[in-house]
């Protein structure tokens, strides 16, 4: 699922947990499709974000910051 399907699906519930409440099996939906959505997050930031970082050194060479282990 896209995760704007995701954050349309996770409004809807969210909605209807405020105006009527929410039974278990929405409930149980509604933590999966959280789950799902901060997974597509976390890999999104890593591919975008922290795999394109670099440390430039003063006579301006570059090294890709790794993470250490």
């Amino acid at each position: 699922m896209t995760n704007d399907k995701l954050i349309i699906r996770i409004n809807e519930l969210a909605n209807k947990a405020k105006k009527v409440g929410l039974t278990d099996d929405e409930l149980k939906e509604r933590d999966e499709l959280r789950k799902e959505y901060i997974k597509n997050f976390r890999a999104q930031f890593k591919n975008e974000i922290l795999d394109n970082i670099y440390i430039v050194e003063e006579d301006g060479t570059k090294t890709k910051l790794t993470k250490n282990n």
